[in-house]
């Protein structure tokens, strides 16, 4: 798999993100991903708030989340499913504002595929909006997709054998997400200017179906991390 980050100037609110994206990717190869970060495609939809203050982002916070805690560092949020620090609100490279996560991120991957589609030539193509998460215990951050389309964001090993003949019952790998971790580490997380990368020869699968924004959501109740989570049981999700 090759990841080339994509160094561009810098992303204006509201700025066509279509002509942005042709202007600095001249070219897309069959069987390639697009990778946009979330932040760019939130600035081109407006997802900004002016008031940086503690109080105005804490009420975002809460009204973007479907669940939230405050927690010594910062608040634990549930958002679309998964577990995420402020709902994904971000400060940083904002120019004082906050920005918030893109409205609905599938439905962009989606819109900007068909037009990239149109525009590049290609048939099997995927689009991949992401953004920056902490696992537990873990130092550093990785990447997350937020939405995607053009390709199986799972790969499933369910029912298949291992070397030794015995049979899967759990193993699937997050394709959407491996491929997020990749690109980010290539676009990097400071002042790089590299919100765009593109992903050739990787081992995924292509397939015009669009994706179910449900296919990488695991249920809390089946979550191996359920017990660190002491009112885990509490927490009720908005239907999407």
């Amino acid at each position: 798999m090759v990841v080339r980050a994509v160094k561009t100037r810098v992303f204006r609110e509201n700025e066509d993100l279509f002509a942005f994206i042709t202007k600095h990717v001249r070219r897309l190869p069959e069987k390639s991903v697009l990778v946009i970060t979330s932040k760019i495609v939130a600035l081109s939809e407006g997802r900004t708030h002016n008031d940086s203050s503690t109080k105005a982002k804490e009420r975002l916070i809460k009204s973007e989340s479907e669940w939230a805690m405050k927690t010594k560092y910062t608040w634990i949020t549930i958002k679309d499913g998964t577990v995420m620090a402020s709902a994904g609100i971000d400060a940083s490279n904002a120019k004082g504002k906050l920005i918030l996560l893109p409205k609905d991120s599938y439905k962009s991957a989606r819109d900007i595929r068909k037009r990239l589609q149109a525009h590049y030539r290609v048939k099997k193509f995927g689009v991949l909006i992401t953004d920056s998460r902490l696992f537990p215990l873990r130092a550093g951050i990785v990447g997350v997709a937020l939405g995607y389309a053009g390709f199986k964001g799972i790969r499933d090993y369910r029912g298949t054998k291992d070397i030794f003949g015995r049979t899967l019952t759990i193993s699937r790998t997050d394709v959407a997400d491996s491929l997020a971790t990749a690109a980010i580490l290539e676009m990097g997380e400071g002042k790089e200017q590299q919100p765009l990368a593109v992903i050739t020869d990787a081992s995924i699968e292509f397939t015009d179906r669009s994706p179910s924004r449900r296919e990488l959501v695991m249920d809390p109740s089946e979550d191996i991390y359920r017990p660190l989570f002491e009112r885990i049981g509490k927490i009720k999700l908005k239907k999407r």
